[in-house]
């Protein structure tokens, strides 16, 4: 399967059968203006074209005024909209005239200050650019944050602008959506992420004619705090709102954008088109699109693994018809740096549970089971081109756990890089013995490593444990519990503590013929941690630094979609410039 880059902006273009197997031959995967366009070889007169992407370009710019726009979005709490004062920001700053005061008034009224919602009505309009002064019909949006939020949620309720986003943006054409943000939130990213989610990035509906471009550009808007209730009326006059213009911060909501699309893509792509040697094929193409030497990739591939001692990765994905994978990619964003962070992913590209065999309605949706291994591919895409000065190994865990004549059974006992035995008793809990191999290697062959992330949709109890908005975390010391449930709040990828307690834990997986089993005896034993203590105990005896376990089987998805979920999470941990 080959790829063009997936990153690029060019004009849209569309690809019959033949000229996809001119350019590429087989099955295809043709990526342009972030929309994918995929064909399955059938016959030479097939010509179906596919939607592809649910937005031809996502901008984060600092000027959005001209007349190409049929759309205006404007979101934010209902009283930083009220201090924006919207009439004389769509006139004077949008150059978007004659829309009614009444209207306007009305459609603020219909906002919750609390609860937040939505208003739209299209308005009539004149826009100072058109000479010609004809009337345009214009779809205008105003969207209200919730403001009655708890301690565990984003501060700027980032599920509700994702949701908003996703239902006033047209399917077509172009928008503008404007941010209006408090001055006490300066951080933009976050919410770019958010924004990002609400545009999946694959789809392989068939359509008889190209989709219609649809153009979103993206402006922020900081307004001042409110005038207390007190002051007089010569008081209350407020400061206008700024456009922030800050080309890194900027920079950070295009790269998270970018990486979030990606993310959701990987998660979205059918297991028969994602299988590991694409998604390696993946990582090659984020390499190349840096300058030669800024990510180094390396690769240990099918029977090198086994020949190296890799034998929990080996073991899961050797029945599958393309081999496993480890995937190493580095990046030295601080070469004085004695210290580094490794982020570690799951990546099974498809779970049919193996011989403990998943039933027909439980198996559905297990393409995204590499989720992990995706967030924190578009979360190290992202840090790099932020040029983050951070040291970075990504090493990413990439199987397939299929059935078959070599499939790895209940009662073998896999050798693991870390040199402890493991004796299998459900082959559905293969995620913890691909990634027992990945902290292994990252202990034993990087000492200057500090701190380790590793992210996978692990466990199904997690959904029990914390829900489908936040991650489960299991973190080995509390230092590295608080600066991960920062991260999580900061970006947006919610995140909350598991109970740590491996001398209470561990004896769930006691073997009388191994080291440990790679399943627990009692299920209703806090399952999620202890899935998380199982790769917890294949760290090297000599690492002292952190470890971050982060279970995010809900929040990877939403409504049968990848979310992106990690990306934010990751630019958040490394502290990348602009976010």
């Amino acid at each position: 399967i080959g790829v063009t880059n997936a990153f690029a902006f060019p004009p849209t273009t569309f690809l019959s059968h033949q000229q996809v197997q001119q350019q590429r031959g087989g099955h295809s995967l043709f990526h342009n203006n972030n929309i994918m366009t995929t064909t399955t070889p059938s016959s030479s007169s097939d010509t179906r074209l596919f939607a592809g992407s649910a937005v031809s370009s996502l901008e984060f710019v600092k000027d959005v005024v001209n007349d190409d726009y049929n759309a205006t979005v404007l979101i934010g709490r209902k009283e930083d909209l009220e201090t924006l004062n919207v009439q004389n920001f769509l006139s004077s700053t949008l150059e978007l005239q004659g829309v009614s005061t009444s209207i306007i008034k009305v459609m603020m009224d219909a906002l919750d200050m609390k609860k937040g919602g939505s208003s739209s009505s299209y308005v009539t309009t004149t826009n100072k650019s058109n000479n010609d002064n004809d009337d345009d019909v214009h779809k205008l949006s105003l969207c209200a944050l919730p403001t009655k939020l708890s301690r565990h949620n984003h501060p700027m309720a980032v599920h509700t602008l994702t949701t908003l986003v996703n239902a006033q943006v047209p399917k077509k054409g172009n928008t503008r959506i404007i941010v209006v943000t408090p001055s006490n939130n300066p951080d933009i990213a976050p919410l770019a992420s958010a924004i990002a989610k609400a545009f999946p990035a694959f789809s392989k509906k068939t359509t008889k004619t190209p989709p219609k471009p649809r153009n979103v550009s993206v402006m922020f808007v900081q307004v001042p705090p409110p005038p207390p209730p007190s002051s007089t009326e010569e008081d209350t006059t407020s400061p206008p709102p700024t456009i922030i213009t800050d080309e890194t911060a900027l920079h950070a909501c295009q790269a998270v954008a970018k990486g979030v699309m990606l993310a959701g893509r990987l998660v979205d792509t059918h297991p028969e088109q994602l299988t590991t040697d694409q998604f390696a094929n993946e990582c090659q193409t984020i390499v190349n699109e840096f300058p030669p030497g800024t990510i180094e990739m390396t690769q240990i591939v099918g029977d090198d693994l086994k020949e190296k001692g890799y034998g929990g990765l080996y073991g899961v994905g050797k029945a599958a018809t393309c081999p496993p994978r480890l995937v190493i990619l580095e990046y030295n964003g601080n070469p004085e740096s004695e210290e580094a962070i490794a982020l570690v992913g799951k990546g099974i590209v498809y779970d049919t549970g193996g011989l403990s065999i998943k039933p027909k309605t439980g198996m559905c949706g297990m393409k995204s089971d590499m989720g992990g291994a995706a967030g924190l591919l578009g979360g190290f895409y992202a840090a790099v081109s932020c040029q983050t000065p951070q040291n970075i190994k990504l090493v990413l865990c990439l199987a397939e756990n299929a059935i078959g004549p070599e499939a790895f059974r209940n009662d073998d006992i896999l050798e693991m890089y870390s040199g402890k035995t493991v004796e299998v008793n459900n082959c559905d809990a293969e995620g913890r013995l691909v990634l027992g191999d990945g902290v292994a290697h990252v202990t034993q062959h990087y000492p200057n490593v500090n701190v380790i992330v590793d992210m996978a949709t692990l466990t199904g109890a997690q959904l029990v444990a914390t829900g489908k908005k936040h991650a489960g975390i299991l973190c080995n010391t509390q230092d590295a519990e608080d600066r991960a449930m920062a991260a999580g709040q900061h970006s947006g990828d919610l995140c909350f503590p598991l109970v740590y307690s491996p001398e209470l834990l561990m004896d769930e997986f006691k073997s009388q013929v191994a080291d440990m089993k790679n399943s627990v005896k009692d299920r209703g034993n806090a399952q999620t941690s202890c899935a998380g203590h199982f790769i917890e105990s294949h760290l090297a005896d000599t690492y002292e630094g952190d470890w971050i376990h982060v279970d995010m089987a809900g929040p990877a998805v939403k409504d049968q979609r990848g979310t992106g979920y990690g990306v934010g999470f990751v630019l958040a941990m490394v502290k990348a410039p602009g976010f």
